[in-house]
């Protein structure tokens, strides 16, 4: 009822109105029994219990009393006076003392509650004493036992009461932080996302648009001279449009790269060096080493990117004549080299990627490597060519039974 006290819930409401009903049921027990008892003084015994009823009802319809402790306690203050007056005149008035301890602890502070409960005890004890013109032992127990299970009560449910709060809020922390991995685990999944779509077009759309650009300029080299080498030109770069209208049909409906579509990776490598040699000038040959064991399928695209976007570097920047594709199957992993005899370049010095050069291709082969516990080294001089090895652990697809496993 204070900004010390706990939050009202349909629980508490409930106890409370307990509790008044316990206090004006009491105090008309003791008018009651005051007027059939024909006690003195009982039509001032009626005139107090209302009263008193009367000031107890100004505090729960006073906001300031569940707002302000110093208003509580002004309050308590009042009702208790009046019961005084009550307590003088009736006997019966002791009984209202127990419902008055519940108030003293729930309204003031520990220590003063404390104090006005054993004040309360105190003056039922001395007041059921003076009208029974005797004082004994159990008139001291009643009392104060009523003010133990009182305080006992009051202070077991505060502390259960915290205890509940601390758990809410530790119940919201964990809803908000769960709410922020959750939105944390979203923003990363689309950033790999991106990252995967950016791998895809980039070793794809982006490579075969290329091929097609280096196609088209040669066949415009050699016209009107040599029309028809312009002709092999032009049908080479129609092909590749093809493939590519393929990848990205695969690739819009996250299906199987068409490379790989009904055979192995060796065969797709080894069709790639022949489209590459056949399409631009350099000769790429394939070779396998070790015996081909069933790969999971993430493994094979990206081994199969890999080969293509080094072998698109290749062509397009080291200017050079021969490239080899080597496929090797050891005991626990797989291995890709490629090797060409280009004018090279120093790793060391690399051009930051950019819209108009390129430059993505090293970044997205790491990618790929790295996302499948791979590695990927790269070795170059200027003048003697490039050599680079993409090795992965070997794992081997989901439905391949454990028997047929390596």
């Amino acid at each position: 009822m204070n900004a010390a006290a706990p939050i009202l819930t349909p629980t508490t409401r409930a106890l409370a109105w307990c509790l008044h009903l316990l206090v004006i049921g009491l105090l008309a027990l003791a008018a009651a029994r005051a007027t059939a008892d024909s006690e003195p003084h009982a039509g001032l015994t009626v005139a107090a219990a209302v009263l008193c009823a009367a000031v107890y009802a100004v505090g729960p319809v006073m906001p300031s009393v569940r707002r302000s402790r110093r208003a509580a306690a002004l309050w308590l203050a009042a009702v208790s006076i009046v019961w005084l007056v009550l307590l003088a005149l009736s006997p019966n008035a002791v009984w209202v003392a127990f419902p008055l301890y519940f108030l003293q602890l729930h309204l003031l502070s520990r220590r003063a509650a404390l104090t006005a409960v054993v004040a309360t005890a105190a003056a039922a004890s001395a007041g059921f004493a003076a009208h029974q013109r005797a004082f004994s032992a159990a008139m001291a127990i009643g009392p104060a036992l009523g003010a133990a299970v009182a305080v006992a009560v009051v202070w077991g449910y505060q502390a259960l009461y915290r205890e509940s709060e601390q758990r809410r809020r530790l119940i919201e922390e964990l809803t908000a932080t769960r709410a922020d991995l959750a939105e944390v685990q979203h923003t990363a999944g689309v950033l790999a996302e991106r990252e995967r779509l950016a791998r895809e077009i980039h070793d794809t759309l982006a490579q075969g648009l290329s091929s097609i650009q280096l196609l088209l300029r040669a066949a415009e080299r050699v016209l009107p001279d040599r029309p028809d080498a312009a002709t092999r030109h032009v049908e080479a770069a129609r092909q590749a449009a093809v493939d590519n209208l393929a990848e990205a049909r695969r690739f819009v409906a996250a299906l199987t790269p068409p490379a790989l579509e009904g055979t192995t990776l060796a065969h797709a490598l080894d069709r790639l060096c022949t489209t590459t040699s056949t399409r631009h000038r350099i000769t790429a040959r394939f070779h396998l080493a070790g015996s081909p064991v069933p790969l999971a399928t993430a493994h094979e695209v990206a081994l199969l990117r890999i080969g293509q976007s080094a072998l698109a570097n290749t062509v397009r920047h080291a200017h050079a004549t021969t490239a080899e594709i080597t496929l090797s199957y050891l005991d626990d992993r797989i291995a890709l080299h490629v090797v060409d005899d280009g004018t090279g370049f120093d790793p060391g010095r690399l051009p930051a990627p950019d819209l108009e050069n390129g430059g993505f291709g090293l970044a997205a082969m790491r990618a790929r490597m790295h996302a499948l516990g791979g590695t990927l080294t790269i070795e170059s001089t200027l003048g003697h060519g490039t050599a680079l090895a993409a090795r992965l652990p070997i794992v081997p697809p989901a439905d391949t039974p454990p028997e047929a496993r390596p």
